[in-house]
């Protein structure tokens, strides 16, 4: 595990970018797993800056993402679809055929879950974007998840429904349950970059790097994994 430790949250997504910008001018048809939320904002707009200015290119690249919440469409301004076509998607000349994320609106959710882990089959990813919770989730994996469970629907822990509920007008909207990538899925990417800043994060991230692997803070099991760099400021690196 290497693990960047950058002034700011400005400086890590700019070690993130460039980690990821070259391996998409290395590997043009490259596969790449994606996550949501504040942490992989700055990241993205990075890849946009070099797509616009130096001309990296994600005409053939493919992406499967991390989760999507249950009962919200593409459409959505709240679901992660919608996410990721502001942040990323509509910014590059990525074909959207070639973007996944589970369909929030299936009504078999097993079925989906099926359907999504079939593709991972079929799609390794080249690089693994995550982000981490204040209690060592990865995805919607929460404590307590088995380190071989693959896409599943997660019923939703209040910490994380209250956690989220800064992105929604009201908590009472926040979903309650989500499909996620299981930790084998993650597990099965070539390599995985995992960002955090923040006070709030530093606890994960001392477990993370320094902890036992156990299913209480389901990073840990990244310690397993031989291709896993963390970046994180300086706040969330504070107790390593």
């Amino acid at each position: 595990m290497k693990v960047i430790i950058t002034e700011n949250y400005d400086e890590m997504s700019r070690k993130a970018g460039e980690i990821v910008t070259e391996i998409v001018k290395n590997n043009p048809n490259a596969v790449l797993g994606l996550a949501t939320g504040s942490s992989p904002i700055g990241m993205y707009d990075y890849m946009v800056k070099e797509h616009i200015s130096n001309g990296v290119s994600y005409a053939n690249v493919s992406s499967v993402n991390l989760d999507e919440y249950v009962g919200l469409d593409a459409d959505n301004e709240n679901s992660y679809a919608f996410f990721m076509s502001k942040y990323l998607f509509d910014r590059v000349d990525i074909d959207k055929k070639n973007t996944n994320l589970p369909n929030g609106k299936a009504e078999d959710k097993q079925a989906e879950c099926d359907r999504y882990n079939a593709l991972l089959e079929t799609m390794k990813q080249d690089v693994q974007v995550l982000g981490i919770g204040s209690n060592g989730h990865i995805g919607f994996n929460e404590p307590g998840t088995s380190l071989d469970s693959v896409t599943h629907v997660v019923d939703l822990t209040e910490n994380t429904i209250k956690d989220n509920s800064r992105l929604f007008d009201d908590i009472s909207q926040v979903p309650t349950q989500a499909f996620s990538m299981g930790i084998k899925n993650i597990m099965n990417a070539k390599s995985i970059i995992l960002l955090a800043s923040g006070k709030n994060k530093a606890e994960a991230i001392k477990g993370l790097v320094k902890g036992k692997i156990d299913i209480s803070l389901p990073a840990s099991v990244l310690q397993l994994h031989p291709f896993v760099t963390v970046i994180v400021d300086k706040d969330a690196a504070s107790l390593l």
